[in-house]
Protein backbone atom coordinates (compact mmCIF):
# COMPACT_ATOMS: atom_id res chain seq x y z
CA UNK A 1 0.00 0.00 0.00
CA UNK A 2 1.47 3.32 -1.07
CA UNK A 3 2.28 5.65 2.05
CA UNK A 4 0.41 8.90 2.72
CA UNK A 5 2.57 11.88 1.49
CA UNK A 6 3.67 14.24 4.49
CA UNK A 7 1.30 17.12 5.50
CA UNK A 8 2.83 20.70 3.65
CA UNK A 9 3.93 23.58 6.51
CA UNK A 10 0.44 25.16 6.23
CA UNK A 11 -1.13 21.65 7.00
CA UNK A 12 0.63 20.75 9.56
CA UNK A 13 0.41 24.38 11.05
CA UNK A 14 -3.37 23.92 10.85
CA UNK A 15 -3.28 20.91 12.44
CA UNK A 16 -1.60 21.25 15.48
CA UNK A 17 -3.46 24.64 15.56
CA UNK A 18 -6.65 23.27 16.68
CA UNK A 19 -5.39 20.22 18.98
CA UNK A 20 -3.69 23.20 20.71
CA UNK A 21 -7.07 25.32 20.65
CA UNK A 22 -9.47 21.83 21.70
CA UNK A 23 -6.57 20.91 24.15
CA UNK A 24 -6.27 24.37 25.97
CA UNK A 25 -10.14 24.29 26.19
CA UNK A 26 -10.50 21.30 27.50
CA UNK A 27 -7.98 21.99 30.18
CA UNK A 28 -9.75 25.35 31.09
CA UNK A 29 -13.23 23.16 31.27
CA UNK A 30 -11.70 20.73 33.59
CA UNK A 31 -10.25 22.84 35.73
CA UNK A 32 -13.46 25.02 36.08
CA UNK A 33 -15.92 22.05 36.57
CA UNK A 34 -13.49 20.02 39.05
CA UNK A 35 -11.89 23.25 41.37
CA UNK A 36 -11.55 20.13 43.93
CA UNK A 37 -10.28 17.02 41.89
CA UNK A 38 -6.58 17.36 42.73
CA UNK A 39 -7.13 17.53 46.48
CA UNK A 40 -9.23 14.48 45.86
CA UNK A 41 -6.84 12.69 43.78
CA UNK A 42 -4.84 13.06 46.25
CA UNK A 43 -6.78 10.93 49.24
CA UNK A 44 -5.57 7.91 48.76
CA UNK A 45 -9.11 6.12 48.55
CA UNK A 46 -7.82 2.71 47.41
CA UNK A 47 -4.96 2.52 50.04
CA UNK A 48 -2.64 2.08 47.66
CA UNK A 49 0.11 4.51 49.55
CA UNK A 50 -0.76 2.39 52.80
CA UNK A 51 0.04 -1.36 51.16
CA UNK A 52 3.86 0.21 49.28
CA UNK A 53 4.27 1.68 52.64
CA UNK A 54 3.92 -1.86 54.32
CA UNK A 55 6.10 -3.30 51.38
CA UNK A 56 8.93 -0.91 51.90
CA UNK A 57 8.95 -1.47 55.34
CA UNK A 58 9.67 -4.83 55.40
CA UNK A 59 12.03 -4.54 52.67
CA UNK A 60 14.01 -2.13 53.83
CA UNK A 61 14.10 -4.70 57.47
CA UNK A 62 15.08 -7.54 54.75
CA UNK A 63 18.67 -5.99 53.32
CA UNK A 64 19.60 -9.51 52.32
CA UNK A 65 16.75 -10.05 50.02
CA UNK A 66 17.24 -6.46 48.34
CA UNK A 67 20.70 -7.63 48.00
CA UNK A 68 19.49 -10.91 46.13
CA UNK A 69 17.20 -9.00 44.17
CA UNK A 70 19.67 -6.82 42.79
CA UNK A 71 22.53 -9.70 42.18
CA UNK A 72 19.98 -11.62 39.99
CA UNK A 73 18.65 -8.83 38.30
CA UNK A 74 21.96 -7.80 37.36
CA UNK A 75 23.10 -11.20 36.21
CA UNK A 76 20.00 -11.52 33.75
CA UNK A 77 21.28 -8.01 32.61
CA UNK A 78 24.82 -9.27 31.93
CA UNK A 79 23.54 -12.54 30.05
CA UNK A 80 21.46 -10.59 27.87
CA UNK A 81 24.42 -8.41 27.08
CA UNK A 82 26.13 -11.75 26.28
CA UNK A 83 23.66 -13.22 24.34
CA UNK A 84 22.68 -9.35 22.16
CA UNK A 85 26.83 -9.54 21.13
CA UNK A 86 26.47 -13.33 20.06
CA UNK A 87 23.76 -12.04 17.99
CA UNK A 88 24.92 -8.67 16.39
CA UNK A 89 27.64 -11.11 15.23
CA UNK A 90 25.83 -13.84 13.74
CA UNK A 91 25.88 -16.36 17.08
CA UNK A 92 22.88 -18.53 17.81
CA UNK A 93 22.00 -17.45 21.81
CA UNK A 94 18.55 -18.27 23.47
CA UNK A 95 16.88 -14.98 24.60
CA UNK A 96 17.01 -14.81 28.34
CA UNK A 97 13.68 -13.87 28.68
CA UNK A 98 10.42 -14.02 26.28
CA UNK A 99 7.03 -13.31 26.48
CA UNK A 100 4.62 -15.49 28.13
CA UNK A 101 1.95 -17.19 25.46
CA UNK A 102 -0.55 -15.23 24.68
CA UNK A 103 1.16 -11.96 25.32
CA UNK A 104 -0.14 -10.15 22.06
CA UNK A 105 2.53 -7.06 22.84
CA UNK A 106 5.23 -7.98 20.97
CA UNK A 107 3.66 -9.79 17.98
CA UNK A 108 5.38 -7.54 15.41
CA UNK A 109 8.55 -9.13 13.84
CA UNK A 110 10.57 -6.42 14.77
CA UNK A 111 10.58 -7.56 18.18
CA UNK A 112 12.44 -10.44 17.24
CA UNK A 113 13.97 -9.80 14.26
CA UNK A 114 15.67 -6.41 15.18
CA UNK A 115 18.77 -6.33 17.29
CA UNK A 116 17.99 -2.98 19.23
CA UNK A 117 14.39 -3.88 19.27
CA UNK A 118 15.06 -7.64 20.85
CA UNK A 119 17.37 -6.40 23.25
CA UNK A 120 14.45 -3.38 24.58
CA UNK A 121 11.45 -6.12 24.55
CA UNK A 122 14.15 -8.53 27.14
CA UNK A 123 15.14 -5.73 28.96
CA UNK A 124 11.61 -5.08 29.89
CA UNK A 125 10.94 -8.56 30.75
CA UNK A 126 13.73 -9.15 32.90
CA UNK A 127 12.97 -6.22 34.89
CA UNK A 128 9.09 -7.17 35.13
CA UNK A 129 10.27 -10.53 36.48
CA UNK A 130 12.44 -9.55 38.78
CA UNK A 131 10.44 -6.64 40.10
CA UNK A 132 7.09 -8.64 40.36
CA UNK A 133 9.46 -11.87 41.92
CA UNK A 134 10.77 -9.09 44.64
CA UNK A 135 7.50 -8.16 45.66
CA UNK A 136 5.85 -11.21 45.68
CA UNK A 137 8.70 -12.41 47.75
CA UNK A 138 8.30 -10.12 50.31
CA UNK A 139 7.11 -12.03 53.97
CA UNK A 140 5.07 -11.39 57.02
CA UNK A 141 3.04 -8.71 54.46
CA UNK A 142 -0.89 -8.52 55.21
CA UNK A 143 -3.35 -10.32 53.45
CA UNK A 144 -4.62 -7.36 51.58
CA UNK A 145 -1.67 -5.16 51.21
CA UNK A 146 0.23 -8.50 49.37
CA UNK A 147 -2.83 -8.51 46.89
CA UNK A 148 -2.85 -4.82 46.13
CA UNK A 149 0.76 -4.45 45.77
CA UNK A 150 1.15 -7.31 43.46
CA UNK A 151 -1.95 -5.87 40.99
CA UNK A 152 -0.94 -2.77 41.29
CA UNK A 153 2.96 -3.04 40.48
CA UNK A 154 1.54 -5.24 37.38
CA UNK A 155 -0.73 -2.42 36.15
CA UNK A 156 3.11 0.07 36.71
CA UNK A 157 4.94 -2.52 34.85
CA UNK A 158 2.20 -3.00 32.17
CA UNK A 159 2.01 1.06 31.62
CA UNK A 160 6.36 1.19 31.52
CA UNK A 161 5.56 -1.56 28.70
CA UNK A 162 8.30 -0.59 25.45
CA UNK A 163 5.08 -0.92 23.22
CA UNK A 164 2.94 2.31 24.70
CA UNK A 165 5.88 4.32 23.47
CA UNK A 166 6.18 5.84 20.05
CA UNK A 167 10.35 5.40 20.28
CA UNK A 168 10.21 2.29 21.25
CA UNK A 169 7.42 0.59 19.31
CA UNK A 170 8.62 -0.92 15.63
CA UNK A 171 5.08 -0.55 14.10
CA UNK A 172 4.19 2.59 15.72
CA UNK A 173 8.04 4.03 13.85
CA UNK A 174 7.06 3.03 10.80
CA UNK A 175 3.77 4.38 10.69
CA UNK A 176 5.22 7.30 11.65
CA UNK A 177 7.96 7.60 8.38
CA UNK A 178 5.60 6.38 6.35
CA UNK A 179 3.21 9.21 7.10
CA UNK A 180 5.17 11.74 8.22
CA UNK A 181 3.83 11.84 11.51
CA UNK A 182 0.18 12.32 10.30
CA UNK A 183 -0.61 9.37 12.99
CA UNK A 184 0.66 11.04 15.74
CA UNK A 185 -1.69 14.08 14.98
CA UNK A 186 -4.57 11.62 14.12
CA UNK A 187 -3.94 10.28 17.60
CA UNK A 188 -3.57 13.20 19.30
CA UNK A 189 -6.82 14.28 18.07
CA UNK A 190 -8.48 10.66 18.79
CA UNK A 191 -7.04 11.11 22.28
CA UNK A 192 -8.53 14.60 22.52
CA UNK A 193 -12.06 13.07 21.81
CA UNK A 194 -11.75 10.71 24.13
CA UNK A 195 -11.20 13.14 26.56
CA UNK A 196 -14.14 14.79 25.33
CA UNK A 197 -16.02 11.46 25.81
CA UNK A 198 -14.92 10.65 29.06
CA UNK A 199 -13.16 7.34 27.68
CA UNK A 200 -10.98 5.22 25.39
CA UNK A 201 -12.88 4.11 22.34
CA UNK A 202 -12.74 0.95 21.56
CA UNK A 203 -15.09 -0.29 18.46
CA UNK A 204 -16.82 1.89 16.29
CA UNK A 205 -19.83 2.51 18.02
CA UNK A 206 -21.86 3.80 15.23
CA UNK A 207 -21.28 0.59 13.57
CA UNK A 208 -24.14 -1.17 15.38
CA UNK A 209 -27.36 -1.22 16.19
CA UNK A 210 -29.72 -3.22 18.54
CA UNK A 211 -32.30 -5.03 16.83
CA UNK A 212 -30.23 -4.27 13.09
CA UNK A 213 -27.21 -6.15 13.59
CA UNK A 214 -26.84 -7.42 17.21
CA UNK A 215 -29.58 -8.45 19.16
CA UNK A 216 -31.44 -9.71 16.29
CA UNK A 217 -33.19 -13.05 17.28
CA UNK A 218 -36.78 -12.39 17.06
CA UNK A 219 -38.94 -11.56 20.21
CA UNK A 220 -41.10 -9.58 21.90
CA UNK A 221 -41.62 -7.60 24.92
CA UNK A 222 -44.50 -9.58 27.32
CA UNK A 223 -44.45 -8.12 30.48
CA UNK A 224 -42.39 -4.46 32.24
CA UNK A 225 -41.97 -3.31 35.15
CA UNK A 226 -39.47 -0.76 37.42
CA UNK A 227 -36.74 -2.51 36.89
CA UNK A 228 -37.24 -4.84 34.11
CA UNK A 229 -38.59 -6.23 30.88
CA UNK A 230 -39.19 -9.87 29.77
CA UNK A 231 -38.68 -10.42 26.44
CA UNK A 232 -40.34 -13.74 25.19
CA UNK A 233 -38.49 -15.41 21.72
CA UNK A 234 -40.58 -16.35 18.96
CA UNK A 235 -40.09 -20.08 18.66
CA UNK A 236 -37.71 -22.09 15.85
CA UNK A 237 -39.49 -25.20 16.03
CA UNK A 238 -42.66 -27.12 16.16
CA UNK A 239 -42.89 -28.18 19.21
CA UNK A 240 -41.18 -27.03 22.78
CA UNK A 241 -40.65 -28.43 26.24
CA UNK A 242 -43.03 -28.14 28.07
CA UNK A 243 -40.79 -26.27 30.59
CA UNK A 244 -40.40 -22.58 30.06
CA UNK A 245 -36.62 -21.24 30.23
CA UNK A 246 -35.73 -18.01 32.16
CA UNK A 247 -32.46 -16.11 31.75
CA UNK A 248 -31.29 -13.83 34.41
CA UNK A 249 -28.18 -11.80 32.64
CA UNK A 250 -26.19 -9.33 34.93
CA UNK A 251 -27.37 -6.07 35.84
CA UNK A 252 -23.83 -4.52 35.63
CA UNK A 253 -24.28 -4.95 31.31
CA UNK A 254 -27.49 -5.61 29.07
CA UNK A 255 -28.77 -8.88 28.44
CA UNK A 256 -27.46 -8.58 24.70
CA UNK A 257 -23.96 -10.80 25.29
CA UNK A 258 -26.16 -13.69 24.98
CA UNK A 259 -27.35 -12.29 21.47
CA UNK A 260 -24.68 -10.40 19.75
CA UNK A 261 -25.07 -12.17 16.46
CA UNK A 262 -26.86 -15.03 14.83
CA UNK A 263 -23.91 -16.59 14.68
CA UNK A 264 -22.76 -16.69 18.25
CA UNK A 265 -26.08 -16.39 19.61
CA UNK A 266 -26.61 -18.46 22.64
CA UNK A 267 -30.36 -17.43 22.70
CA UNK A 268 -31.00 -18.22 19.09
CA UNK A 269 -29.58 -21.66 20.00
CA UNK A 270 -31.42 -22.30 22.67
CA UNK A 271 -34.49 -21.61 20.78
CA UNK A 272 -33.27 -23.68 18.16
CA UNK A 273 -32.73 -26.39 20.62
CA UNK A 274 -36.69 -26.34 21.64
CA UNK A 275 -36.47 -24.06 24.54
CA UNK A 276 -39.42 -21.73 24.96
CA UNK A 277 -36.63 -18.78 26.10
CA UNK A 278 -37.64 -16.02 28.15
CA UNK A 279 -34.79 -13.00 29.09
CA UNK A 280 -34.51 -10.23 31.69
CA UNK A 281 -33.65 -7.20 30.26
CA UNK A 282 -32.84 -4.97 33.10
CA UNK A 283 -33.48 -1.46 33.29
CA UNK A 284 -30.27 1.73 33.67
CA UNK A 285 -31.32 3.01 36.54
CA UNK A 286 -30.83 6.51 37.82
CA UNK A 287 -31.76 8.67 41.11
CA UNK A 288 -35.28 7.74 40.88
CA UNK A 289 -34.58 3.72 41.62
CA UNK A 290 -31.83 4.62 44.13
CA UNK A 291 -33.75 3.08 47.31
CA UNK A 292 -33.87 -0.43 45.34
CA UNK A 293 -32.31 -3.21 47.15
CA UNK A 294 -30.71 -6.00 46.28
CA UNK A 295 -34.37 -8.18 47.68
CA UNK A 296 -36.08 -5.87 44.94
CA UNK A 297 -34.04 -7.01 42.24
CA UNK A 298 -35.35 -10.60 43.03
CA UNK A 299 -38.85 -9.16 43.53
CA UNK A 300 -39.01 -7.43 40.39
CA UNK A 301 -36.81 -9.83 38.66
CA UNK A 302 -36.90 -13.54 38.30
CA UNK A 303 -40.23 -13.93 40.85
CA UNK A 304 -41.95 -11.38 38.84
CA UNK A 305 -40.71 -13.41 35.70
CA UNK A 306 -41.98 -16.39 36.91
CA UNK A 307 -45.59 -15.32 37.63
CA UNK A 308 -45.59 -13.32 34.45
CA UNK A 309 -44.33 -16.90 32.44
CA UNK A 310 -46.71 -18.79 34.19
CA UNK A 311 -49.51 -16.95 32.49
CA UNK A 312 -47.90 -16.97 29.29
CA UNK A 313 -47.28 -20.54 29.17
CA UNK A 314 -49.58 -22.10 32.16
CA UNK A 315 -46.81 -23.69 33.27
CA UNK A 316 -45.77 -22.66 37.17
CA UNK A 317 -42.19 -24.41 36.51
CA UNK A 318 -39.96 -23.25 34.80
CA UNK A 319 -35.94 -23.36 33.87
CA UNK A 320 -33.25 -21.05 34.83
CA UNK A 321 -30.20 -19.78 33.85
CA UNK A 322 -27.85 -16.98 35.72
CA UNK A 323 -25.05 -15.58 34.10
CA UNK A 324 -22.55 -14.28 36.84
CA UNK A 325 -24.32 -11.86 39.35
CA UNK A 326 -27.51 -13.41 37.62
CA UNK A 327 -26.40 -16.36 38.92
CA UNK A 328 -25.98 -15.10 42.60
CA UNK A 329 -29.14 -13.53 42.33
CA UNK A 330 -31.05 -17.00 41.20
CA UNK A 331 -28.94 -18.61 44.03
CA UNK A 332 -30.89 -16.67 46.23
CA UNK A 333 -34.13 -16.98 44.82
CA UNK A 334 -33.80 -20.69 44.61
CA UNK A 335 -33.45 -20.74 48.42
CA UNK A 336 -35.86 -18.01 49.02
CA UNK A 337 -38.56 -20.67 47.34
CA UNK A 338 -36.71 -23.43 49.46
CA UNK A 339 -38.18 -21.40 52.25
CA UNK A 340 -41.20 -20.99 51.50
CA UNK A 341 -41.77 -24.42 50.22
CA UNK A 342 -42.49 -23.41 46.63
CA UNK A 343 -41.27 -26.10 43.94
CA UNK A 344 -41.25 -23.30 41.44
CA UNK A 345 -37.80 -24.16 39.27
CA UNK A 346 -37.09 -27.63 37.62
CA UNK A 347 -33.60 -27.18 36.62
CA UNK A 348 -30.71 -24.36 37.42
CA UNK A 349 -28.08 -23.41 35.27
CA UNK A 350 -25.23 -20.96 36.36
CA UNK A 351 -22.88 -19.32 33.79
CA UNK A 352 -19.51 -18.42 35.55
CA UNK A 353 -21.39 -17.52 39.06
CA UNK A 354 -20.23 -16.54 42.63
CA UNK A 355 -22.15 -18.42 45.82
CA UNK A 356 -18.50 -18.22 47.64
CA UNK A 357 -16.68 -14.93 47.83
CA UNK A 358 -13.99 -15.82 50.35
CA UNK A 359 -11.69 -15.65 46.84
CA UNK A 360 -13.10 -13.61 44.20
CA UNK A 361 -9.63 -13.24 42.53
CA UNK A 362 -8.20 -9.97 41.74
CA UNK A 363 -11.79 -7.68 42.08
CA UNK A 364 -11.20 -8.63 45.87
CA UNK A 365 -8.31 -5.71 45.50
CA UNK A 366 -10.80 -2.99 44.93
CA UNK A 367 -13.40 -3.99 47.69
CA UNK A 368 -12.94 -3.43 51.16
CA UNK A 369 -13.83 -1.00 54.00
CA UNK A 370 -12.65 2.34 53.01
CA UNK A 371 -13.12 1.85 49.46
CA UNK A 372 -16.88 0.95 49.95
CA UNK A 373 -17.14 3.26 52.80
CA UNK A 374 -15.63 6.35 49.73
CA UNK A 375 -17.41 4.37 46.67
CA UNK A 376 -21.11 5.12 49.12
CA UNK A 377 -20.10 8.86 49.76
CA UNK A 378 -19.67 9.23 45.57
CA UNK A 379 -23.16 7.17 45.08
CA UNK A 380 -25.02 9.51 47.79
CA UNK A 381 -23.26 12.31 46.34
CA UNK A 382 -24.38 11.55 42.68
CA UNK A 383 -28.14 10.72 43.66
CA UNK A 384 -27.71 6.94 44.44
CA UNK A 385 -26.57 5.28 41.58
CA UNK A 386 -23.03 3.73 40.21
CA UNK A 387 -22.09 5.17 36.73
CA UNK A 388 -21.53 2.20 34.72
CA UNK A 389 -18.32 3.34 33.40
CA UNK A 390 -17.05 3.57 36.74
CA UNK A 391 -17.69 -0.48 37.13
CA UNK A 392 -16.30 -1.11 33.39
CA UNK A 393 -12.77 0.74 34.54
CA UNK A 394 -12.51 -2.04 36.97
CA UNK A 395 -12.80 -4.80 35.04
CA UNK A 396 -11.34 -3.07 32.20
CA UNK A 397 -7.73 -3.25 34.89
CA UNK A 398 -7.84 -6.95 35.20
CA UNK A 399 -6.43 -7.55 31.26
CA UNK A 400 -5.10 -3.85 31.19
CA UNK A 401 -3.06 -4.79 28.38
CA UNK A 402 -6.00 -6.21 26.11
CA UNK A 403 -8.74 -3.64 27.04
CA UNK A 404 -6.63 -0.66 27.84
CA UNK A 405 -3.37 -0.31 26.33
CA UNK A 406 -4.04 -1.62 23.14
CA UNK A 407 -6.09 0.83 22.21
CA UNK A 408 -3.74 3.46 23.13
CA UNK A 409 -1.43 2.34 20.55
CA UNK A 410 -4.14 1.68 18.06
CA UNK A 411 -5.88 4.90 18.56
CA UNK A 412 -3.67 7.45 19.58
CA UNK A 413 0.05 6.03 18.40
CA UNK A 414 -1.02 4.62 15.32
CA UNK A 415 -3.54 6.96 14.60
CA UNK A 416 -6.29 4.72 14.26
CA UNK A 417 -9.55 4.81 14.45
CA UNK A 418 -11.13 1.65 16.38
CA UNK A 419 -12.33 -1.61 14.87
CA UNK A 420 -15.96 -2.35 14.82
CA UNK A 421 -16.13 -5.35 17.25
CA UNK A 422 -20.05 -6.62 18.58
CA UNK A 423 -18.48 -7.67 21.84
CA UNK A 424 -16.49 -4.61 22.39
CA UNK A 425 -19.71 -2.68 21.55
CA UNK A 426 -21.45 -4.75 24.32
CA UNK A 427 -18.66 -3.81 27.19
CA UNK A 428 -18.93 -0.08 26.15
CA UNK A 429 -22.72 -0.37 27.41
CA UNK A 430 -22.85 -0.93 30.86
CA UNK A 431 -25.63 0.16 33.21
CA UNK A 432 -26.21 2.05 36.06
CA UNK A 433 -27.18 0.01 39.78
CA UNK A 434 -28.52 1.71 42.65
CA UNK A 435 -26.60 2.64 46.08
CA UNK A 436 -28.65 0.50 47.80
CA UNK A 437 -28.65 -2.42 45.78
CA UNK A 438 -24.99 -2.19 45.06
CA UNK A 439 -23.98 -1.03 49.08
CA UNK A 440 -26.07 -4.61 50.08
CA UNK A 441 -24.04 -6.68 47.47
CA UNK A 442 -20.79 -5.91 48.26
CA UNK A 443 -20.76 -5.88 52.03
CA UNK A 444 -22.77 -8.70 52.62
CA UNK A 445 -21.12 -10.96 50.05
CA UNK A 446 -17.96 -10.19 48.83
CA UNK A 447 -16.81 -8.28 52.25
CA UNK A 448 -18.29 -10.87 54.73
CA UNK A 449 -19.11 -13.70 52.67
CA UNK A 450 -22.28 -14.39 53.91
CA UNK A 451 -24.34 -15.77 50.87
CA UNK A 452 -22.85 -19.03 51.91
CA UNK A 453 -23.65 -18.98 56.20
CA UNK A 454 -27.37 -20.36 56.43
CA UNK A 455 -29.48 -17.51 57.72
CA UNK A 456 -26.33 -15.23 57.03
CA UNK A 457 -28.25 -13.10 55.03
CA UNK A 458 -31.94 -12.11 54.48
CA UNK A 459 -34.37 -10.86 51.50
CA UNK A 460 -37.92 -10.04 50.98
CA UNK A 461 -37.59 -11.39 55.02
CA UNK A 462 -36.53 -14.28 54.78
CA UNK A 463 -33.23 -16.24 55.73
CA UNK A 464 -31.42 -17.42 52.69
CA UNK A 465 -29.66 -21.22 53.36
CA UNK A 466 -28.49 -22.35 50.19
CA UNK A 467 -28.39 -25.82 51.57
CA UNK A 468 -32.14 -26.17 51.59
CA UNK A 469 -31.96 -25.54 47.87
CA UNK A 470 -32.59 -29.06 46.38
CA UNK A 471 -33.20 -28.03 42.49
CA UNK A 472 -30.90 -29.85 40.58
CA UNK A 473 -27.82 -27.64 38.93
CA UNK A 474 -25.72 -27.26 36.20
CA UNK A 475 -22.81 -24.97 37.20
CA UNK A 476 -20.08 -23.83 33.97
CA UNK A 477 -17.30 -21.68 35.04
CA UNK A 478 -14.35 -21.06 32.51
CA UNK A 479 -10.12 -21.63 33.12
CA UNK A 480 -9.16 -17.83 32.54
CA UNK A 481 -11.93 -16.41 34.40
CA UNK A 482 -10.59 -13.08 36.32
CA UNK A 483 -13.93 -11.94 37.58
CA UNK A 484 -15.12 -15.44 38.94
CA UNK A 485 -12.32 -17.55 39.18
CA UNK A 486 -13.32 -21.26 38.82
CA UNK A 487 -11.74 -22.62 41.69
CA UNK A 488 -13.99 -19.98 43.62
CA UNK A 489 -17.66 -21.07 41.49
CA UNK A 490 -17.04 -24.35 42.57
CA UNK A 491 -16.72 -24.08 46.08
CA UNK A 492 -19.86 -22.03 45.74
CA UNK A 493 -21.49 -25.24 43.94
CA UNK A 494 -20.88 -27.03 46.61
CA UNK A 495 -23.59 -25.42 49.26
CA UNK A 496 -26.44 -26.25 47.11
CA UNK A 497 -28.35 -29.44 48.84
CA UNK A 498 -29.15 -30.59 45.26
CA UNK A 499 -27.61 -32.82 43.03
CA UNK A 500 -24.53 -30.51 40.81
CA UNK A 501 -22.92 -30.86 37.28
CA UNK A 502 -19.75 -29.00 36.72
CA UNK A 503 -18.25 -27.84 33.81
CA UNK A 504 -15.20 -26.57 32.98
CA UNK A 505 -14.84 -24.48 29.42
CA UNK A 506 -11.63 -22.71 28.25
CA UNK A 507 -10.99 -19.09 28.01
CA UNK A 508 -12.52 -16.39 30.17
CA UNK A 509 -15.34 -14.61 31.79
CA UNK A 510 -17.24 -13.85 28.02
CA UNK A 511 -15.39 -15.63 25.65
CA UNK A 512 -15.63 -18.82 27.82
CA UNK A 513 -19.28 -18.66 27.48
CA UNK A 514 -20.12 -17.14 24.25
CA UNK A 515 -18.84 -20.75 22.43
CA UNK A 516 -20.93 -21.60 19.98
CA UNK A 517 -20.60 -25.59 18.54
CA UNK A 518 -19.74 -24.16 15.11
CA UNK A 519 -17.31 -22.31 16.15
CA UNK A 520 -15.54 -25.38 17.11
CA UNK A 521 -13.11 -23.28 19.61
CA UNK A 522 -11.19 -24.21 22.78
CA UNK A 523 -12.28 -27.28 24.85
CA UNK A 524 -14.15 -27.43 28.28
CA UNK A 525 -14.17 -30.35 31.15
CA UNK A 526 -16.61 -32.78 32.40
CA UNK A 527 -16.86 -35.32 35.00
CA UNK A 528 -19.98 -36.68 36.77
CA UNK A 529 -18.51 -36.44 40.57
CA UNK A 530 -18.17 -33.69 42.60
CA UNK A 531 -15.72 -34.08 45.54
CA UNK A 532 -14.45 -31.72 47.99
CA UNK A 533 -12.02 -29.79 46.26
CA UNK A 534 -11.51 -28.44 42.91
CA UNK A 535 -7.99 -29.39 42.31
CA UNK A 536 -9.60 -33.18 43.01
CA UNK A 537 -12.33 -32.37 41.18
CA UNK A 538 -9.98 -31.44 37.76
CA UNK A 539 -7.76 -34.82 38.67
CA UNK A 540 -10.85 -36.74 37.42
CA UNK A 541 -12.11 -34.91 34.48
CA UNK A 542 -12.53 -35.67 30.73
CA UNK A 543 -11.27 -32.96 28.21
CA UNK A 544 -13.55 -32.61 25.29
CA UNK A 545 -13.25 -30.45 22.10
CA UNK A 546 -15.04 -27.97 21.55
CA UNK A 547 -17.89 -26.01 23.28
CA UNK A 548 -19.69 -26.88 26.12
CA UNK A 549 -23.50 -25.96 24.91
CA UNK A 550 -24.16 -29.64 23.60
CA UNK A 551 -23.45 -31.02 27.18
CA UNK A 552 -25.87 -28.64 28.89
CA UNK A 553 -28.45 -29.14 26.18
CA UNK A 554 -27.93 -33.10 26.70
CA UNK A 555 -28.12 -32.39 30.56
CA UNK A 556 -31.37 -30.31 30.16
CA UNK A 557 -33.24 -33.12 27.95
CA UNK A 558 -32.44 -35.20 31.07
CA UNK A 559 -34.40 -32.37 33.66
CA UNK A 560 -37.09 -32.04 31.01
CA UNK A 561 -37.67 -35.29 29.95
CA UNK A 562 -39.97 -36.15 26.77
CA UNK A 563 -42.92 -33.76 27.76
CA UNK A 564 -43.77 -31.60 24.41
CA UNK A 565 -46.04 -29.00 23.80
CA UNK A 566 -47.31 -27.60 20.85
CA UNK A 567 -44.43 -24.17 19.63
CA UNK A 568 -45.58 -20.86 22.26
CA UNK A 569 -45.96 -17.82 19.98
CA UNK A 570 -45.19 -14.79 22.08
CA UNK A 571 -48.61 -12.78 22.68
CA UNK A 572 -50.92 -15.74 23.51
CA UNK A 573 -50.89 -15.13 27.58
CA UNK A 574 -49.50 -12.10 27.91
CA UNK A 575 -49.98 -8.60 25.92
CA UNK A 576 -47.17 -7.47 23.78
CA UNK A 577 -45.83 -4.38 24.48
CA UNK A 578 -43.27 -4.14 21.40
CA UNK A 579 -40.55 -5.79 19.56
CA UNK A 580 -37.43 -7.21 21.11
CA UNK A 581 -35.05 -5.60 22.39
CA UNK A 582 -37.15 -3.61 24.18
CA UNK A 583 -37.14 -0.09 25.30
CA UNK A 584 -34.54 -0.63 28.36
CA UNK A 585 -31.65 -2.22 26.35
CA UNK A 586 -31.89 0.48 23.73
CA UNK A 587 -31.95 2.99 26.46
CA UNK A 588 -28.18 3.78 25.74
CA UNK A 589 -27.05 6.10 28.21
CA UNK A 590 -23.76 7.80 28.06
CA UNK A 591 -22.75 7.84 31.74
CA UNK A 592 -19.40 9.15 31.40
CA UNK A 593 -20.37 12.44 30.69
Amino acid sequence: MQAKPPMDAAESARAYADVAERAAKLLADFAQKHPTSLAEGVADELGIAKAFMDLYGRMLADPYALAAFSTNLAIDYMKLWQSSWMRMFGGEAQPVAAPAKGDSRFRDEEWQKSFIFDFIKQSYLITSRHVQGAVAGVGDLPEESKKKVAFFTRQYLDALAPSNFALTNPQVLRATLASGGQNLVKGLDNLLSDIEKGGISMTDEKAFKLGGNVATTPGKVVFQNDLMQLIQYVPATKEVSRTPLIIIPPWINKYYILDLRPANSFIKWAVEQGHTVFVISWVNPDAKLAAKGFDDYMKEGPLAALDAVEKATGEKQANFIGYCLGGTLLGCMLAWLAAKGEDRVRAATFFVALLDFAQPGELGVFIDEAQVQSLEKRMHKRGGYLEGAEMATTFNLLRANDLVWSFVINNYLMGKDPFPFDLLYWNSDATRMPAKMHSFYLRNMYMKNLLGVPGGIELAGVPIDLSKVKVPAYFVSTAEDHIAPWKTTYRGAKYLGGKVRFVLGSSGHIAGIVNPPAANKYQHWTSDRMPATPEEWFEGAKAAPGSWWPDWQAWMDRQNGKDKVPARIPGEGLKVIGDAPGSYATLRLSSRK
